[in-house]
């Protein structure tokens, strides 16, 4: 394995500010140390955010490291066993998407009619094998639907009703739409149409505590993989598809270079396919994990109006978190580390 790096790393301004309002400025870099040449690896993230220490409770802070450590843990007990990345993806996520304090699954974000639409993709890197699904109402769980794509059929993606009916044919659990909508998503809803209309709408109301889930997985196989699912952009307008089941833009995955989860304003990662273009960089100009997910997120999207972060794996084991936003859930585990996480982006997983 590669020797470690700083755990935290940060560009300096000219004019001193606290490390969460820097975020937002320059970009903060984790790269946790998983002990030498671990046998599998596996990293998440329930999106990034624009909340501070003082905007979220100590109940909803310990929800969601509670959760996130189980996703952890979940995902952790099949790779211990000898499982595949896509399996110990979509245990994991099951487990955030299940959750109500995340964008995806129950609790998902409502778009302009108040209907939660589902995105999901997952990738292999051994084969470059993908699956996705998008404006899905009725699958329980989006994830396991992307996989099912994957394996179960010759496209990547299926959108909407065809994706409800793939589900159903193949004994996917579905829910009534009312199942995915929480109170509180409902709240946001009505703050966003308050504010604005349209897409407008959509930039001014910050996903604060929620956001899309990821994953990526090195197996003892020596494969990646990388999952992601979302419920989008609050107010968004119907049909709206963002990154998140983009193969390329939200997600992506190489055996020859790094498997990369994306969260944060959709329409950016799409325009600047972000997640294969870190991996671009690692494969093609043999550039660090760090620095080409930094180029990326910071030096690229930053500059352009888009904030978000991705979580990012190469086959050595390394992790690398990047965010340009005031937190950015996260955890990450090993064969050689317990399952440690993090919610704001000034502190270390621990």
């Amino acid at each position: 394995m590669a020797k470690p790096r700083k755990l935290l790393t940060v560009a300096l301004l000219a004019t001193p500010m606290t490390l969460a309002a820097y975020a937002h400025a320059a970009g903060v870099t984790e790269t946790p140390d998983l002990g030498p040449s671990p046998d599998w690896v596996i990293a998440i993230h329930g999106g990034a955010g624009s909340t501070t220490r003082d905007e979220l409770s100590d109940e909803d802070k310990a929800q969601l490291r509670a959760d996130l450590k189980a996703a952890l843990e979940t995902g952790a007990k099949l790779l211990d066993e000898g499982g595949t990345g896509p399996q110990a993806i979509e245990a994991a996520l099951k487990i955030l998407e299940d959750s109500p304090h995340f964008n995806a699954g129950r609790g998902a974000a409502l778009d302009e009619h108040g209907d939660a639409r589902h995105d999901a993709s997952i990738m292999r890197g051994d084969d470059h094998a993908a699956g996705g699904i998008a404006g899905s109402s009725r699958i329980k769980n989006p994830i396991s639907a992307a996989r099912a794509v994957m394996e179960r059929t010759q496209n990547v993606m299926l959108h909407g009703d065809g994706a409800d009916w793939f589900a159903a044919e193949n004994g996917l659990e579905l829910a009534e739409p009312h199942y995915f909508i929480t109170e509180k998503r409902r709240q946001m809803l009505r703050d966003a149409r308050a504010h604005s209309a349209g897409d407008v709408a959509a930039n001014t109301i910050d996903e604060s505590i929620f956001g899309t889930v990821g994953a990526v997985v090195l197996d003892r196989h020596g494969n990646l993989s990388a999952g992601t699912s979302t419920g989008g952009r609050t107010n968004k307008r119907h049909g709206r598809v963002g990154d998140s089941p983009v193969i390329g833009a939200g997600n992506y995955a190489s055996n020859n270079s790094c498997a990369v989860s994306g969260t944060g304003h959709g329409e950016y990662f799409m325009r600047w396919t972000v997640a294969r273009d870190i991996c671009a960089r690692v494969e093609f100009a043999d550039e660090s994990l760090e620095s080409a997910a930094q180029a990326l997120i910071v030096d690229t999207l930053l500059p352009a109006g888009g904030t978000g972060g991705v979580i990012a794996l190469d086959p050595a084991g390394n992790v690398v978190f990047v965010t340009t936003t005031a937190n950015l859930k996260r955890g990450v585990m090993s064969s050689a580390t317990p399952a440690r996480v993090a919610v704001y982006s000034d502190e270390k997983v621990e």
